[in-house]
């Protein structure tokens, strides 16, 4: 006997990034209940079995004033908790952004390690995977969960994006610090088997001390380059800015930014204030967090879609395929 189709669930504040994901991956929203109640309570309810079923839950966990990210956490928790009391047999939880992963070490004295508490209570909600995107340490990550894990990257979506768009320019790239060159290197070889031929790799020094980040000096030779400056995520912009203007200094012609999250929306406002930075490119994994409309009608912003990729994702799991070809390139061969 065939195993039913997995059903797939969207809290409301990531509602039309779980459609669009689960048009890719042929599979429709499932109906929930969500009720408010006085003083922030709610209540959350499948509305249809669940039962002996795999079940998606999508929820990028990026706040708002309305739903500030620990209220988006705990609803995505009550949820799990939820459908595994009404029986259902798997449960796959789709994080496109994962909050309180940055937090992963401690570097001082009685510091708490978030990333690792987080894990700790999706675990204890019974979670049997985890989707997400682009966090900010793999390795991090995989060390703080117990269940199966797979990160997905918007690196292939970069790497499709700026190789139609500069095949002829003379192009570098770059980490905006020390911590991303990994990242950076990984991008900078998927770029250059696109455009078949070499590209620079350059960094920003910068310290970090109290809170004061200090630093700037360019790394690698920019001069007559456009280069491409490539993060994970943009809260404030402080990072990108400096490292726009340190290359800027250096001679850069011009400089693209491109990070995966913008969790913030004061962060994007202080890049399109930059004189420094010639465009911004990232994607929508925040959700309805951004006004994505007004985003798209500046023409120094280009917002590149999850939704492919993370739908793609999840009918190759369905299909029982591997993963790999989508951190390989995009659209994957077989797609």
């Amino acid at each position: 006997m065939n195993e039913p189709r997995p059903l797939l669930f969207s809290l409301t504040e990531s509602h039309t990034l779980g459609e669009e994901i689960g048009r890719v991956a042929r599979l429709d929203l499932a109906p929930l209940e969500e009720r408010s109640f006085e003083e922030g309570e709610f209540k959350l309810r499948p509305l249809v079995s669940v039962r002996d079923r795999t079940v998606f839950v999508v929820q990028s966990l990026a706040g708002t004033a309305d739903v500030p990210v620990a209220q988006r956490l705990v609803r995505l928790l009550f949820l799990l908790f939820g459908l595994r009391d009404a029986g259902a047999q798997r449960l796959v939880a789709v994080v496109p952004y994962l909050s309180y992963a940055r937090k992963d070490r401690r570097t001082w004295p009685r510091d708490p390690v978030t990333t690792r508490y987080v894990a700790q209570l999706l675990e204890a909600a019974s979670l049997d995977h985890l989707v997400c995107l682009d966090v900010h340490n793999p390795a991090a990550l995989d060390n703080a969960f117990r269940i199966h894990i797979d990160h997905l990257s918007a690196t292939t979506l970069f790497v499709r994006h700026f190789a139609d768009k500069y095949a002829h320019s003379e192009v570098a790239v770059a980490s905006p610090d020390v911590g991303g060159i990994k990242r950076v290197q990984i991008f900078r070889e998927l770029l250059e088997s696109e455009l078949n031929r070499e590209i620079p790799l350059l960094f920003i020094e910068k310290r970090r001390t109290g809170g004061t980040v200090s630093g700037g000096a360019v790394v690698g030779e920019a001069e007559r380059r456009t280069v491409i400056v490539l993060d994970d995520l943009c809260a404030s912009g402080g990072t990108l800015i400096r490292a726009a203007r340190s290359l800027r200094e250096a001679g850069a012609a011009a400089v693209h930014v491109a990070f995966t999250h913008a969790p913030l929306p004061r962060g994007l406002l202080a890049l399109l204030a930059c004189g420094d930075i010639s465009h911004i490119v990232f994607t929508d994994s925040v959700g309805n967090v951004l006004d994505r409309a007004s985003l798209e009608a500046n023409v120094r912003t280009t917002v590149l879609p999850v939704a492919p990729l993370i739908g793609t994702a999840l009918a190759r799991m369905q299909a029982g395929l591997p993963l790999t070809p989508l951190l390989q390139r995009w659209p994957p061969p077989d797609v």
